[in-house]
């Protein structure tokens, strides 16, 4: 397969990495070209020196920040997809909105390229290992099954959500439970403190428990009792996904009180601390005594 890939960053980099190991031509591109030259250095493919050496690929992978940097990408004055070649697959696996996505295909349909969106989860240990979990949405069946060899090449687990925007949905609504449980754990942890109960112990009790959860047995065990924090995924990032979902429940109508103070608490967190700062340190913006 002739790829290209765009955004080489913490798991831009291992993914594309993957593409590499499994024999394609991956032709990779960043904002930082100098990361794209130690890329092609280290692990393999080539460094994109122009927009027009992507006529040469049949897939073009996408993991940036945000769903405006991806349309900015695609359709921006420097945008690669005017020279896309007609038939060309997009696969957006960045953590992009849902109604974005639908209206972003809409306006490539001139360039005559299919786009796909299929997020992921499993963060930057298993982009190393080559284990995401993947989930797949898009409305053309044939560029789905086309999609899915070169998925694997990156996870272990392909999930087809539905139509185009519904992986994106999946992503921002697995992120916000993920968050909503460090919420809780967090709390939890904060309250006991003040009581006087260990923060080992109390992790000990919960995980063998009703309360356990991803949060309780790897997060807040690993990275925040110690005061570790280094998941490898930003806060910034982790509001963003949360407020994608709080965004998506009002864009469909439905009452989601939970959804929205999740949003909030994660919002203020990026605020105080830095949208730079790894997700598992927003404990430490919420350790704060009742307003007098």
């Amino acid at each position: 397969m002739k790829v290209g890939f765009i955004g080489i960053g913490n798991m831009g980099w291992p993914m594309a990495s993957h593409i590499v190991k499994a024999g394609h031509q991956v032709l990779v591109h960043d904002a930082d070209a100098k990361r794209c030259a130690e890329f092609a250095r280290t692990v393999g493919g080539r460094a994109a020196g122009s927009l027009p050496e992507f006529a040469e690929v049949e897939y073009v992978v996408t993991m940036l920040p945000t769903g405006a940097i991806v349309r900015e990408v695609l359709l921006g004055k420097a945008g690669v997809a005017p020279h896309l070649k007609p038939g060309t697959l997009v696969i957006d696996m960045s953590s992009s909105e849902p109604g974005g996505t639908r209206a972003l295909s809409g306006e490539l349909c001139g360039a005559k390229v299919v786009l796909l969106d299929a997020p992921v989860s499993g963060a930057v240990p298993r982009a190393l290992s080559g284990t995401l979990t993947i989930m797949l949405g898009g409305d053309d069946a044939a560029a789905v099954e086309r999609a899915k060899p070169l998925l694997l090449c990156m996870g272990n687990r392909v999930f087809e959500t539905g139509g185009l925007g519904t992986g994106h949905a999946m992503k921002a609504l697995n992120n916000f439970v993920a968050a909503a449980c460090y919420s809780a754990a967090a709390e939890a942890l904060l309250i006991g403190a003040r009581f006087g109960l260990d923060a080992h112990r109390m992790l000990d009790i919960i995980n063998v428990s009703t309360g356990r959860n991803f949060n309780t047995e790897v997060v807040m065990k690993e990275h925040v009792v110690d005061r570790k924090f280094a998941t490898g995924f930003s806060l910034g990032l982790l509001a963003k996904d949360v407020k994608i979902a709080a965004d998506l429940a009002r864009e469909v109508k439905f009452d989601a009180p939970l959804t929205r103070l999740v949003s909030e608490r994660y919002s203020m967190a990026r605020e105080q601390l830095g949208a730079t700062r790894d997700n598992s340190e927003a404990i430490l913006s919420w350790d704060n005594p009742l307003p007098t």
